[in-house]
């Protein structure tokens, strides 16, 4: 999550300033005005890199007054607006959280980006079939770097609304972009063993641990594959990884716990 915020901040950061260079090319006569503005994005800039660092270290208070600082100083600041999304989602103000959300989307509405990431946030927030629009929004803009991850939040949107044949369309279309992207790999493995295949659930699950180490979901899920299937020891293979590897997570628990 954290690599994905930076690499949209520094993105959108580019495209604005660059947009800006392009406008202020043509007006002749405003040297002071263009500074003042330059001015501005600057410390818009700084205070909302302030923000985000005092996030990491858990400043929460920090981080908003910083962010809030640097809408004073720009307020079509798009990574402000993100990075200040982000925060009110983490404290639970979701109605201030999807402001902010949809505020990005009115400064970029045709943003691959903002798309999914205010869809991302109303699947989170139960408002699954709300969401759908914007991911189909998302991946029609041609210079969204990662169509892949707004077609696997759709699928893991539909399959809450048990629409699994829908999701397992959006998941081959995010891995024909990316065939190594492994939540789309994780919850195609889901989505084929929750419509009762658990042949083509191990499969997409192997290819998803050629990937990468598993983490205790991908773990669990194979444990729950094996079983279907009747492999007793590739199931206790991995129910022993997970309880080794992943002691305090919640699926070490359930399995403990006999769920």
């Amino acid at each position: 999550m954290r690599r994905s915020l930076m690499g949209v901040c520094a993105l959108t950061v580019v495209v604005i300033v660059l947009g800006g260079c392009a406008s202020s090319g043509g007006t002749l006569g405003q040297p002071e005005q263009q500074s003042s503005a330059s001015k501005a994005r600057e410390a818009a800039q700084i205070h909302t890199q302030l923000g985000e660092a005092y996030m990491q270290r858990g400043d929460l208070k920090g981080a908003l007054a910083k962010l809030e600082m640097a809408l004073q100083y720009d307020d079509d600041y798009v990574p402000a607006h993100t990075v200040l999304a982000m925060l009110y989602e983490r404290i639970g103000e979701y109605a201030k959280a999807e402001h902010q959300y949809r505020r990005v989307l009115q400064l970029e509405p045709k943003s691959g980006t903002a798309n999914n990431n205010l869809g991302a946030f109303l699947c989170r927030t139960g408002k699954a079939e709300q969401s759908l629009p914007y991911f189909a929004a998302a991946v029609k803009d041609p210079f969204y770097q990662t169509p892949y991850a707004a077609y696997t939040n759709a699928a893991l949107c539909l399959v809450k609304l048990d629409r699994l044949a829908d999701a397992r369309q959006q998941l081959k279309d995010a891995l024909a972009i990316n065939p190594q992207f492994a939540d789309a790999l994780y919850q195609m493995a889901r989505v084929e063993y929750l419509s009762g295949d658990a042949f083509r659930a191990s499969a997409y699950l192997q290819r998803l641990e050629s990937v990468g180490t598993p983490g205790p979901q991908t773990l669990k899920l194979g444990y729950e594959i094996e079983t279907r299937l009747g492999d007793a020891q590739g199931a206790r293979a991995y129910r022993e990884k997970l309880l080794s590897q992943f002691p305090d997570s919640p699926q070490a628990h359930s399995l403990q716990s006999g769920g």
